[in-house]
């Protein structure tokens, strides 16, 4: 029963954290998107942050799915 109540509380925070993460790359999203739109090479930082937060975002993504499955797992066994 423990157990459930932990991997709750580490899916809740990580739904948390990628939605703190997604609010982080909008800004970098927006520079690339201004210049795909003006037909201009976006800056360096603007592409490297985007991709930074995209992967934190992914393997935050990931674990929460370990997460979601081992729960799931120990749901069947009871």
């Amino acid at each position: 029963m423990f157990k459930k109540l932990r991997l709750k509380r580490l899916i809740k925070g990580c739904k948390k954290r990628i939605s703190y993460l997604e609010q982080k790359r909008y800004r970098s999203q927006a520079a690339l998107v201004a210049a795909i739109l003006s037909h201009t090479t976006p800056d360096e930082t603007d592409v490297e942050y985007f991709n930074n937060y995209t992967g934190q975002i992914n393997a935050t993504r990931d674990k929460m799915h370990e997460y979601q499955s081992e729960l799931e797992q120990l749901g069947k066994k009871n």
